[in-house]
């Protein structure tokens, strides 16, 4: 139960008006279990902000833990995606399964796990499924996935355990730790979107290497099985420990309606406003940009998929070694996750929409870079642009979370998130299993090409990317005439 009291009304620069509710906790919650005082303010736009409760008023910990604990999750996923095209050989011998056919599974995965998103997103912002248990189900589908791979007895067994039941355990996980992290740090959320977004890679490193280097036929299902495990256990250690902010939460040493004395964070907001509004679904589908953003991450999405199923295979048709091919996906994968962290963090210093306008220009340049090093032979170059790839490839997810976050608000982010991320519904199919008909057709040079081709294009859309009811005068900040710094009546 809550008691809320309007306080007061008073006025800002140029008539603008703001409203102020103080509230206090007077019975435990579902959610909420600490009893603390809060209010509510209201900025020019009519956007609603709840501050007062710290973060461990909220859930008895430091908000940081909510990046910790999401970064794990996601490491716990990671392999699915970034290390199964390095078990191409052994499931190929142990089940005879041809190319086509492991390639169309990961694209299956990737249908299924970006599918989720918005349903997911759904339940989790009305209640039914809360975040905890959307971990667990996603720990469950991660280690079913890898046990049908271990004992399929036919390959449609492997794209229903894998493909779907895994695909949809890793999107229940990626939606609820990436959106996660938005709205524990509404104010500064790029670094730390990255962040977490990057545990999406990291995790397949050492698999990478198990599945290349180590399994085989006489040990393939005990890797699998092993490794199904260790990815279930750390999944739902760190689900147990989710725990959701109350709706319009804003950190208390943050004033929303002032400029705040933090350079950081101060550059943070200028260069990435807060929406105008809480935008739900409906209102956000029905502003153009959404789709312009669902379109420019199809594209750039794809690009990267593409990598990852066909580097390994290209790098050992141009004659590179096994291991030569390992350590560039392992690099890969690092960079990639490490583009992820660092590249939030330069947008919140530069703005979103230039830092995904140089991104796209690097993923694109550097599908060009991994065709021309491999037809030279050239290893040194061929790691090199690999690496530059995955950076590219990485840094885009994280970008277009915070990036919708700040065009439609916190509290619908999982479903509007959602809508944007199903273009990887497509660009998975267009990534691997339409990527694998193309290099047939056209071999490695006319995929590539092309891959690089789509890659400017997306820089090119990039630049009309604006946030949607925002008018250009509305980006100063008015100063708040009662600041939250004083003693609430």
């Amino acid at each position: 139960m809550i008691r809320a009291r309007t306080k007061g009304i008073w006025t800002g620069g140029a008539g603008q008006i703001f409203r102020r509710k103080e509230c206090l906790k007077t019975m435990t919650t579902v959610d909420y279990s600490s009893s603390a005082a809060f209010r509510e303010v209201t900025d020019r736009n009519g956007r609603v902000y709840r501050v007062g409760e710290t973060d461990r008023h909220i859930m008895g910990r430091p908000r940081w833990t909510m990046v910790l604990f999401p970064w794990m999750g996601m490491l716990g996923i990671s392999s699915s995606e970034y290390a199964f095209t390095s078990a191409e050989d052994t499931l190929h011998e142990a089940h005879l399964w041809s190319s086509g056919h492991i390639f169309w599974l990961m694209g299956v995965w990737v249908f299924f796990q970006a599918a989720v998103a918005f349903p997911a997103g759904q339940l989790r912002e009305s209640g039914k499924l809360p975040a905890r248990y959307a971990m667990m189900l996603g720990a469950l589908g991660t280690v079913l996935g890898y046990i049908s791979l271990a004992f399929a007895p036919n390959v449609i067994f492997a794209y229903l355990g894998f493909g779907v039941c895994s695909g949809i355990g890793a999107g229940l996980v990626y939606a609820t730790c990436v959106n996660m992290v938005g709205k524990w740090f509404p104010e500064r959320k790029g670094g730390k979107t990255g962040m977490v977004n990057g545990g999406f890679a990291y995790g397949s490193v050492p698999f990478v290497f198990l599945f290349t280097s180590y399994m085989d036929l006489s040990n393939y299902r005990g890797v699998l099985v092993t490794v199904g495990l260790v990815c279930c256990a750390i999944v739902a250690f760190a689900g147990w420990f989710f725990k959701d902010p109350p709706k319009n939460w804003w950190p208390p040493h943050v004033d929303p309606l002032r400029q705040t004395d933090d350079p950081k964070i101060r550059r943070a907001l200028e260069k990435n406003p807060p929406a105008v509004k809480q935008y739900t679904p409906k209102e956000a589908a029905r502003t153009p940009v959404l789709w312009m953003m669902w379109f420019c991450l199809l594209c750039t999405a794809g690009i990267n998929i593409f990598g990852i199923a066909f580097q390994v295979p290209f790098g050992k048709d141009m004659g590179f070694a096994g291991g030569i091919v390992a350590t560039a996906m392992s690099l890969k994968a690092i960079v990639n996750g490490t583009g992820r962290g660092v590249i939030g963090w330069i947008s919140d210093k530069f703005g979103r929409r230039n830092t995904l306008i140089i991104v796209c220009l690097v993923l694109g340049t550097a599908q060009f870079g991994v065709l021309v090093s491999g037809q030279m032979g050239s290893m040194p170059f061929f790691l090199f642009c690999s690496m530059v790839s995955g950076f590219g490839g990485g840094a885009i997810f994280p970008l277009f979370a915070a990036m919708t976050a700040d065009y439609f608000g916190e509290n619908n982010n999982a479903s509007n998130y959602g809508m944007v991320y199903s273009s990887k519904l497509i660009s998975g199919l267009v990534g691997s299993g339409v990527g694998s008909i193309v290099v047939g057709a056209w071999d490695y040079q006319g995929a590539f090409v092309l891959a690089g081709s789509i890659g400017l294009a997306s820089a090119v859309l990039a630049l009309f990317l604006k946030a949607p009811g925002r008018p250009q005068t509305s980006r100063r900040t008015v100063p708040n005439p009662q600041p939250l710094g004083e003693e609430m009546a």
